[in-house]
Parts: structure tokens; C-alpha cells; sequence
């Protein structure tokens, strides 16, 4: 299943199972657990049967019964997979008859599975996590849940399909308020920057705030996608901990979800260290809440200093008030901003060789007065490694810009006195006017600049050749896909260009004239629908076409040519291409940017003429009346000749695969442009506007600052094509908050008009 089926398949589950909870009563909140448990289960069950055939085949014929099954439980240790009873399968509980009680049998199986599903120690893994209370959904409600999660797509979903649904559902479950503030759920865009820049892929791993523990879904993908090794192999130990009862049972379904094994614990991490693994950790991320306040002061301060439990070495932050406690101690003093707390427990846990990469509030790198002190310690160490600016709108329910921090306590020695600061708050890519995301390739870029800085030139020239590899494969297809278009546009040809010769021979236009006035019951003295200046301009628009076409002809030959030439000449290299083969490739492939730019102006010019050629025919001269014109043929190319309607989920047509080739082809060559143009040594030199790498003196002369934009300065102009680009991006994210806002404008107007009308009635 490729990203365009899963994306679709994503959309349509949401779309359905959205659709069901909007004709209950059931609020946001009250719907997300019971519907995640069902993916889980969804997915237990196809990963089980996947497993089966294989267990089964190595257990003797003479086991039967009881025996047989203890030998497939044996089976599935250490597998992916989990265990499971018949009565906890998925396609058990679709299978029930009407008259079954469907709610009480899946809070029946997932019990059943809390108890199968243990460790080597017989602990178990899932106890407590999974959600029981179906028994008060309706039960139509439920047996249609049942039928969406059963779809044929889904019983024969392989790889992480179920993985990447349940984050999806997560996700929209976090946009839609279903839990407070969204705090269960980190963007993945920001998880995915985070892991890459630290590249977790052994050891101990810690998030002390896991919330639904994407942090180590991610760390999983990162292990599979870059390091190409299943995790299961892989020597790696998850530990988090989480407030929230809720939120640990959401990580914990999504660790099983995805295959990962985690010991998940509850607590305040301020005041809870429930696995103490101070100065052991070879990886900590986190997302934390931000600017906490009200952490009491009397039970942190044990925490200060080597000599106690060490997760404060740098001391405390400021306290908000000196009010003392009913007994006139120092209970009543809380700390005035958590921030400086969690940037130490992030550090003091990890040992000598350890990374870290977690969210903080944008506020926390220029804060002052303690947590200044604090910040200028961290600095001191010389393990504060990168520090990266992230723009506003990442975080689905709030519109805060953040930072991410990365400490790495095995730095070399040549970079101990030195920070790297990018500020990656220009780059983006708008989803919505409440929305932003980083793309895969924008995601890549912005590694690179660590990778660089840190000295790994080949992976920077890799991802170039990635990125001119992805163009090429859409250069590659340009040809058939202009072929399959001018295939649409010679059957729309064939409908109009019979209609274009009878609308000149008075006969035929008189005999249709007639048969329309009849149909429409028309007065005999009353003027034809079909005008003079209507069938004038019809011969003139189709005349106006055939006088374009030679050039619309060669502009779309040349950018197929290029395309091609440009394939022929650069895909052999592909393989162990060096930085100056790159780079060479990459400049014949921007030469290519002018020719596919017009290329696809023309494929849109042709589109646009040809079907208001057609509206033509049908609007004001009522084709159908006329015996050339063939309505199915029309209709079909018509459909082929416009964009799909994604709200239906409408499969690509035949004009979004040829203006996507041109499109998708044109932005990777930019990706490598972006990647190539401002490091064209391939080695890390500073960026104005994006990436400075500063010292730890500079860092104290202003003030002890972490804030990337204080040091990388302003860009000094855009390089070359770049500015078109974000220019159209950001006309783009104009128009989405203007929709965003008559959307909102429409409800509370709404709003009003019901509020008034129950006041005058």
C-alpha cells in the first residue's frame, strides 16, 4: 500500500468513523478510547494471523486441543506479534450474530488479552490500558465501528499500516479537543526532527513525559527507515513516564500497536522518579508541558546538587512567592517557572555519551534572573549541542512557536566550545490556517545542517543524490504522462470538433432550433435559446485552440525531451555518484526549471481551453439537442481533464498525474537547489537568516541567550527561486485563513440568529 492509498484509506476511516459519532451523543473525549481500542484490536488480529501459518507449521500433527494452543502461545514470544485467544480476535467479534451482546464481547476480549500478553517475567504489559467501556455506545453505533475496521484493505494490511492509522486517528482525536489541550500528542513533524538529529538506535532510551509515546513509535521508524534493522533486533530499552492514567494507557496501546515493547509508568516526574536512571540514559526526548507553575519548591529541592538526587545539578529556578506553610516552614513556596526543571532532568539523566532532543517553550532559551544562572552552567559543560527555532501553528490546539533543544554529552572535543543555531522558522508547509507541517525533504534538509556540522559530508551528498533520484523518477514519467493526457484531450477533440461543422449548416441548426423550442414548450414567435453570437463564438473559441495548439505542441515536446535527455544522461550516475557529480547533476536539473515551468503553464493553458470549449457546447448550445455529439464520451474526458475532488476521495485523474509529474518533479529539484545552493562546498558554513554556529563566548555576550534568531541574523536575500516560492506559500496560507475566518464568521453568525430567535419567541 503506497502513501496515496494509505493517506486515502486514513481519510475515508476517519471520515466514517467521525461521521457515526456526529449522529450520537457522544462527545469527542468519550468516543477516542473506545475507537482506538478497536484499531488495536484491528491490528492485533492481522498481525496474529500473519504470524499463524508460520507457528503452526512447526508444531507437531499430534498436538491437538489444549496442547496445540499452549504451542502457539509458546510460538508467538518474541515475536511482533501478541497472542491471541479466539475469543479476542477481531474477526470473532465481526462474526457475531445480531442477537449477541457486541459491547460486552470485546470488553470480554480485551480482558482476555490484558491477561494473555505478558513479559519473560510474567508481568504484565497491557494491564489496565486497554479501553473496556463499550457497554455504553449504542449498538449500532458499535456494529458499524466493527464493519469500518474490517474493511478487506485492512484484514490483509501489511507493514505498519495499522501503526501509521492509529498515529492518524491520534492525531485528528488531538484537533478535535478530545483530550485537553492535545498534550497526549506531539506533532510529528517535531518528533521526527528530534529523532533525527539525536539518531536514537540503541540502548536506554527515557521520555519522562511519553504522553501516547511518539517519541518511541518514531525512535522505531527511525531504527526500520534509516538504520534498515527491525527493532526486535535491535539492543533497545524504552522507559517513560506519564501524569496522566489516560495518557499511559494510550502509550502503552500504542507501543503494542506498533510492535515496540516499553516499560510505561504513571507519575509527576517532578516529584516521582520511578525508574531511576540517572546518568544512564544513552537517549532522552520529551515534550513537556510548558511554563508550569505551582511545582512546590519544598519537594524538589532534595533534588539539587551531586550529592543528593542530582536530577537538579544546576540549582533551583526562581520562586514565585515566599508565603510559608501552616507551620511556618517553607511549604508554601512554589516555583515560578518549571521550565529550568525539566532542561535538567533531560541532562542529568543521561550518561557520559548521551543525546537528548526535547520541545520547550521559546520563552525558556531568554529567560532570566535563576533560570539565566541555570542556562549559563548548561552552556559551561559545552554539551548543549543544536538549538532549533520552530515557527507557531505545529501544535494542533494552540498557535505557540517553541524551540527544540539538543544536549550531546559525548561531543568531540573540537566542538565543546561551540553551539549550532538554526532557526527553521521560514520553512514549512502550510496544511491548513491552523496548521503547519515540515515535508519529508524539508525534514531532510534540516538534518543535514547537523549532519555537517558534525563532519558527515556523505550523508549530505547522499541526500542530494536522493533528492535528484526522486526528480528523475518523476522526469521518467513525464513522457507517458503527457501521452495518456493528449489521449483526454483528442476524445474531448472528437466529441466538439462534429458539433463544431453542423453549428455552420442553417439545416441542422434550424432542426435542432426546432426541436428545442418544442421541448421547451416555446411560444412559436419566441427567440431560440441557442443564439447566432452563441454559435459565432463557439467556431471562434475552437478556431482560437487549433491556432495555439502548434505552440502548446512544442512547449510540452520540449519539456518531454528534456525530461528525458536529462534521464538518459544523469540516472547511470545515480548509484555512486561523488559531491561534484552531484552537483554537476544538480545544475543540468535547474536548467531543467524553465522548461518544465512552461511546460505545465501549457498542459493548463490546453485544459482550461478545451473544457470551457465544452461548456460552451453544453451551456449555450445545448449539445446533447445535437445527433453528432456523443454526452458519454464528453463526460468521461471531462472527468479525466479536471482535478479530483479529495472530499469525495476521488482517485488522481489523468490531468493530476501529468500536472504532478511536472509539479512533484520541479519540487525535488528545488529541494536539492535549496540543499546545494546554500552549502556548495558540501561542508557546513553559516547561513544568514538560517544556521550560525556560535561560541560559548558569544553565547554570554548576549546575555546567555539560546535563541536562534538572535545569533543567525536576516537572510540577505532570497537565493534565486526561492523567493517565488515563498511567496506563493504564503498567498496560499493567506487564503486559507480567510477561509478559516468566513468559516468561523458563518458559525457565529448562526450562533446569533439562534440565540435571538429564542429570545423573541
Amino acid at each position: 500500500m503506497d502513501y496515496q492509498e494509505l493517506k486515502k484509506l486514513e481519510d475515508d476511516l476517519w471520515e466514517a468513523a467521525d461521521q457515526l459519532r456526529a449522529n450520537s451523543k457522544l462527545t469527542a473525549s468519550e468516543y477516542s478510547m473506545p475507537v482506538l481500542g478497536l484499531i488495536f484490536l484491528r491490528h492485533a488480529t492481522t498481525r496474529f494471523k500473519e504470524l499463524l501459518p508460520g507457528i503452526e507449521a512447526s508444531i507437531p500433527a499430534r498436538a491437538t486441543g489444549s496442547l496445540r494452543e499452549k504451542q502457539i502461545k509458546l510460538g508467538f514470544q518474541g515475536k511482533a506479534a501478541i497472542y491471541l485467544p479466539e475469543k479476542a480476535r477481531y474477526d470473532h467479534l465481526a462474526a457475531l450474530p445480531a442477537s449477541q451482546n457486541l459491547a460486552l464481547a470485546i470488553r470480554e476480549a480485551m480482558i482476555t488479552i490484558e491477561d494473555t500478553v505478558v513479559d519473560q517475567d510474567g508481568k504484565k504489559l497491557l494491564e489496565g490500558a486497554l479501553p473496556k467501556d463499550y457497554l455504553g455506545l449504542e449498538l449500532d453505533l458499535l456494529a458499524e465501528l466493527i464493519k469500518i475496521f474490517n474493511r478487506p484493505a485492512l484484514q490483509t494490511a501489511k507493514g505498519d499500516v495499522f501503526g501509521r492509522i492509529y498515529e492518524y486517528f491520534l492525531n485528528q482525536f488531538a484537533q478535535s479537543g478530545a483530550q485537553e489541550g492535545g498534550e497526549f500528542f506531539t506533532p510529528p513533524s517535531l518528533v521526527r526532527l528530534i529523532v533525527n538529529v539525536i539518531e536514537p538506535d540503541h540502548g536506554t532510551v527515557l521520555d519522562p513525559a511519553c504522553g501516547s509515546a511518539g517519541m518511541f513509535v518514531q525512535t522505531g521508524h527511525f531504527i526500520e527507515e534509516a538504520r534498515h534493522q527491525n527493532t526486535s533486533d535491535v539492543n533497545i530499552r524504552f522507559y517513560g513516564q506519564e501524569k496522566a492514567d489516560l495518557n499511559s494507557k494510550l502509550a502503552r496501546m500504542n507501543l503494542a500497536v506498533h510492535g515496540l515493547e516499553g516499560n510505561i509508568r504513571i507519575g509527576n516526574t517532578f516529584y516521582d522518579d520511578h525508574h531511576g536512571l540517572l546518568g544512564q540514559c544513552d537517549f532522552v526526548m520529551a515534550n513537556p508541558p510548558f511554563n508550569v507553575d505551582g511545582v512546590s519548591v519544598t519537594k524538589v529541592k532534595s533534588q539539587v546538587g551531586d550529592n543528593q538526587t542530582g536530577r537538579l545539578p544546576f540549582g533551583l529556578p526562581g520562586i514565585a512567592t515566599k508565603s510559608k506553610g501552616k507551620k511556618g516552614d517553607d511549604s508554601g513556596e512554589t516555583v515560578s517557572n518549571a521550565n529550568s526543571l525539566w532542561i535538567q532532568y533531560f541532562y542529568s539523566y543521561l550518561n557520559d555519551q548521551g543525546r537528548a532532543g526535547f520541545v520547550m517553550a521559546s520563552s525558556a532559551s531568554d529567560a532570566g534572573n535563576k533560570d539565566k544562572e541555570i542556562r549559563q552552567k548548561l552552556v559551561d559543560t559545552g554539551h548543549v549541542d543544536v538549538m532549533v527555532a520552530i515557527g507557531p501553528k505545529f501544535f494542533y490546539t494552540r498557535s505557540l512557536p517553541c524551540t527544540l533543544w539538543f544536549f550531546d554529552k559525548g561531543k568531540p572535543q573540537a566542538r565543546q566550545d561551540t553551539v549550532l543555531m538554526i532557526d527553521a522558522r521560514n520553512h514549512y508547509t502550510v496544511v491548513s490556517a491552523r496548521s503547519h507541517v515540515f515535508t519529508d525533504e524539508q525534514l531532510a534538509n534540516l538534518t543535514a545542517i547537523t549532519w555537517l556540522y558534525r563532519g558527515e559530508q556523505a550523508k549530505f551528498t547522499a541526500l542530494l543524490g536522493q533528492h535528484q533520484g526522486q526528480a528523475l523518477a518523476q522526469l521518467a514519467s513525464i513522457g507517458q504522462r503527457l501521452a495518456d493526457d493528449a489521449a483526454q484531450i483528442a476524445a474531448l477533440s472528437a466529441t466538439l470538433r462534429p458539433l463544431a461543422t453542423q453549428v455552420t449548416q442553417a439545416q441542422t441548426v434550424a432542426a435542432v432550433r426546432q426541436k428545442l423550442a418544442e421541448a421547451m414548450d416555446l411560444p412559436p414567435d419566441s427567440p431560440s435559446p441557442i443564439t447566432d453570437e452563441a454559435l459565432a463564438q463557439f467556431t471562434k473559441s475552437l478556431q482560437a485552440i487549433d491556432a495555439a495548439t502548434p505552440g502548446w505542441h512544442a512547449a510540452l515536446d520540449a519539456a518531454a525531451k528534456a525530461a528525458a535527455d536529462a534521464v538518459t544522461t544523469l540516472q547511470p550516475q545515480q548509484a555512486s555518484a561523488t559531491l561534484t557529480q552531484r552537483q554537476a547533476a544538480q545544475a543540468q536539473l535547474e536548467q531543467l526549471q524553465p522548461p518544465l515551468k512552461a511546460g505545465l503553464a501549457v498542459l493548463e493553458a490546453q485544459h482550461k481551453a478545451w473544457l470551457k470549449l465544452l461548456e460552451q457546447a453544453e451551456k449555450t448550445l445545448r449539445a446533447r439537442q445535437w445527433p453528432v455529439f456523443d454526452g458519454d464520451a464528453a463526460r468521461d474526458a471531462k472527468k479525466a481533464l479536471l482535478p479530483r475532488d479529495p472530499k469525495k476521495r476521488e482517485a488522481a485523474t489523468v490531468r493530476d498525474r501529468s500536472v504532478n509529474a511536472f509539479k512533484r518533479a520541479s519540487y525535488f529539484v528545488q529541494q536539492g537547489h535549496w540543499l546545494n545552493s546554500r552549502f556548495p562546498d558540501g561542508v557546513y558554513a553559516d547561513v544568514p537568516g538560517l544556521c550560525k554556529v556560535v561560541t560559548r563566548q558569544d553565547i554570554a555576550d548576549n546575555d546567555g541567550s539560546l535563541t536562534p534568531g538572535r545569533y543567525v541574523g536576516v537572510a540577505v536575500g532570497a537565493q534565486d527561486g526561492d523567493a517565488g516560492e515563498a511567496f506563493v506559500a504564503r498567498m496560499r496560507e493567506v487564503h486559507e485563513e480567510l477561509s478559516e475566518l468566513d468559516k468561523q464568521s458563518a458559525q457565529l453568525s448562526e450562533r446569533i440568529r439562534m440565540v435571538f430567535s429564542e429570545l423573541v419567541e
